[in-house]
């Protein structure tokens, strides 16, 4: 890790993208608080607030990646900031004189020009960085990501209570500003910022955009380990609908009704705590016994845990066994997280990366739905654990059949694999 801070780029980018994740974090918990504290007998208005942060991938998934791939993605991460700084000045005025629909709409389309972000900013890490370094650079990725877990609540909640909503709203401002500026800064190589060459706005047309796409599309179902790959991420969002609300629900109607508040936030930060564990130790383990036998022992561990989780009767032992599954989980998507950008070619990056998240939401949002029809009157609290661990050994058994002699044909050198197959 120590080498990839030595790389100037790489520490612009790194800390552009935690200015920017800060912005996200603070702002979207902050408004949260406000919506329940300001209108208290509207609890519907939070669940709202919830669905304009998640729609715009569903509604610009197809074209997010394209334009990353075709355009300067240092300008596209940009002006991803800088436009939603401008959003958030707006969002401070309709907070002011409680213009509730219009916030609704500035929130959906902050949160859909933040999908432009995601693919330009794994393109330039990808061209930024050594392919040796990829694992290292996943893991400070995850640390993040369980930092923001650890403490994104309450930094949402610190903002809003010292500095009410405007204040926290401008906080939110000024780190995509930050943000921004950093990327200004920042020495990209040019193959990292548009590796198919310059493309003007005015080829920006539907029928391009959506060749590009379709364009992507086969790219993704012509390697097929990627193709394997990322038919899994349905699986990953069907995990993190279910575990959306699965704590509350353990704790109170199975665990602790009566301290069901204080427990199931706790979860969350043993969950992350787990997930910082397995942050550090990743790569190394990654190093000594490659990413296919750590995805799949993982997925199979997991399974394991969650049967646990569901038979426990006892909140210090569930909250021992999330803290197991986060150090267990780390490792898994890291080695995902590391292995796109070797398998997916700097042209491709944007487009590929883009398709995940539609495919992590399609089953994020069928999990939620199925949970919202069958609980409880179908499926009590420990069926829906072990729903969800059926769920990841499948995943684990997918893999485990597929993903080993996808890998030995890729390592195969082309007069060996000639010969594989004749034979």
């Amino acid at each position: 890790m120590k080498l990839l801070f030595r790389n100037p780029t790489f520490r612009k980018l790194f800390f552009a993208t935690i200015a920017s994740q800060f912005g996200t974090v603070v702002g979207n918990m902050a408004f949260a608080y406000y919506l329940v504290d300001r209108f208290s007998e509207r609890p519907s208005l939070a669940a709202t607030a919830e669905l304009m942060y998640s729609l715009p991938a569903l509604a610009v998934f197809w074209i997010v990646g394209v334009v990353a791939d075709r355009f300067d993605r240092r300008s596209i991460a940009i002006y991803s900031d800088w436009i939603r700084a401008g959003l958030t000045v707006l969002l401070l005025l309709f907070v002011h004189y409680d213009l509730i629909f219009f916030c609704f709409v500035i929130l959906f389309l902050r949160s859909a020009i933040s999908k432009f972000f995601g693919p330009a900013e794994m393109g330039l890490l990808q061209g930024s960085i050594g392919q040796d370094q990829y694992v290292h650079a996943s893991g400070l990725n995850q640390i993040l990501m369980s930092v923001f877990m650890l403490f994104g609540m309450s930094l949402g909640a610190a903002a809003y209570h010292f500095l009410g909503i405007g204040g926290a709203l401008i906080l939110d401002g000024i780190s995509f500003v930050v943000s921004g500026l950093l990327f200004v800064t920042g020495d990209f190589p040019e193959h990292a910022r548009i590796p198919n060459g310059k493309n003007r706005l005015r080829d920006l047309r539907f029928p391009v955009l959506f060749a590009d796409f379709l364009h992507g599309l086969r790219y993704i179902v012509r390697h097929k380990l990627l193709l394997v790959l990322i038919s899994g991420f349905a699986f990953f969002g069907v995990m993190n609908g279910v575990f959306a609300v699965l704590p509350i629900f353990a704790m109170k109607y199975k665990l602790s009704p009566d301290h069901y508040v204080v427990y199931s936030s706790m979860v969350t930060v043993f969950l992350g705590i787990g997930f910082l564990i397995g942050s550090l130790i990743a790569p190394r383990l990654i190093k000594r016994f490659t990413r296919t036998p750590i995805l799949i022992a993982g997925l199979f561990t997991v399974g394991v845990l969650l049967i646990v989780l569901g038979s426990t009767a006892a909140v210090p032992v569930y909250l021992t066994v999330v803290l197991s599954a986060g150090i267990v989980l780390a490792p898994v998507n890291i080695s995902l997280g590391s292995w796109m950008p070797e398998l997916v070619s700097p042209q491709n990056i944007g487009r590929v990366n883009a398709l995940i998240e539609p495919m992590m939401m399609l089953g994020h949002s069928a999990a939620l739905g199925f949970v919202a029809l069958a609980f409880p009157a179908w499926i009590a609290i420990s069926g829906l654990h072990y729903m969800l661990a059926i769920c990841i050994v499948i995943l684990g058994a997918w893999y485990c059949f597929s993903l080993p002699p996808l890998v030995r044909k890729l390592a195969m050198p082309p007069g060996d694999e000639q010969d594989h197959q004749a034979s």
